[in-house]
């Protein structure tokens, strides 16, 4: 295996870190507005991710980095032919960070609803707009022969790149549930259980569809083994939420979205971003990549550093482990 096939599976694993664990904090954010029915709700929902959602990103950004250096002409394509839905998402991750460290600066209520109805959008709108541009990532979009972007916005919103974005959207929010479920304690708890099945039943459907038109489309023996398991895990994760084994349900639900992040990476390859217009003008992991000697630099520095950050997050989800509730909510200080 070159060194350029191997930065393609690591890359692939960063995105499908950052949205197996952005996946439910997004969800969270989204059940601010579903689940919660008072503002202490609000409170516990935002507390349950509120040591670790900054953390989360820093898959974003190790992803992106990564994508940078390893691959430029595919970050450049990318960045410049997906501007519009990438700078919404990164504005959104923005007001987005300022909400959650803002909402409880000031008493007054208007303050502080300002800023929760900012969580929800900002948690909703990337959550759907990643699948949009994953959608159009795999399915390709229009590469002239110098792998320039050569479309228009309006080319990145068809039906197969709509639906990646409602399947992301519907899997972040029952990802986010189940772990509302495993996080909280009390009335919010049994909420989170009902509603993770009616959420998890209509994910299940667009993302059977989805993955199937995926299949049909480009799939082989591996992307159909993931798609099984994607399935298979999504029904077992509805089942374990239904027996009340919160730890295992969320666990499932991230090995849903693991399975279906990694049917879209197995489908792509050896592509990083095909060519709706000529099969020669796709960029691929051979001519997208930065030297072999770059490569190598950045594969030493990755053996180091990976281990010290995933011991860090990890330990960060150990230290603040255990459930809460409106009983564990102190007043506000002003």
């Amino acid at each position: 295996m070159e060194l350029h096939d191997v930065w393609f599976v690591l890359i692939a694993v960063l995105w499908t870190g950052y949205f197996f664990l952005e996946g439910f904090d997004f969800g969270v954010g989204v059940l601010t507005r579903l689940l919660a029915r008072n503002r202490a709700e609000k409170r516990v929902l935002i507390n349950t991710i509120g040591p670790v959602w900054d953390g989360n990103e820093v898959w974003l950004l190790t992803a992106g980095g990564a994508t940078f250096a390893a691959f430029p002409e595919w970050y450049a394509t990318l960045f410049s032919g997906f501007y519009l839905p990438l700078l919404a998402i990164l504005i959104c991750l923005i007001v987005r960070g300022v909400a959650f460290e803002y909402r409880a600066k000031r008493p007054e209520e208007s303050w502080q609803r300002n800023w929760e109805t900012a969580i929800f959008w900002t948690s909703l709108l990337p959550a759907f707009l990643w699948g949009v541009a994953f959608g159009n990532i795999v399915r390709g979009v229009g590469l002239d022969a110098d792998f320039e972007y050569v479309g228009t916005v309006w080319d990145l919103l068809n039906p197969y790149a709509l639906l990646g974005g409602l399947v992301t959207l519907t899997l972040f929010t029952f990802h986010g549930t189940v772990f509302t479920a495993l996080k909280t304690v009390g009335d919010i708890r049994e909420r989170a259980r009902k509603l993770a099945l009616k959420v998890g039943l209509v994910a299940a459907v667009l993302a059977l569809v989805f993955l199937l038109w995926t299949q049909a489309e480009s799939g082989d023996g591996a992307s159909l083994a993931a798609l099984g398991v994607a399935v298979a895990s999504l029904v077992a994760a509805l089942g374990a939420n239904q027996a009340g084994r919160e730890g295992w349900s969320f666990t499932l639900s991230g090995v849903t979205i693991v399975a279906a992040v990694a049917m879209l990476f197995l489908t792509l390859f050896p592509n990083v971003m095909p060519s709706t217009l000529d099969p020669e003008w796709s960029l691929t992991v051979t001519n997208a990549s930065s030297s072999p000697y770059t490569l190598k630099i950045m594969t030493w520095l990755a053996v180091v550093a990976t281990p010290l950050v995933l011991l860090y997050q990890g330990w960060t989800y150990w230290v603040f482990r255990k459930r809460i509730g409106i009983q564990h909510i102190a007043d506000p200080v002003h």
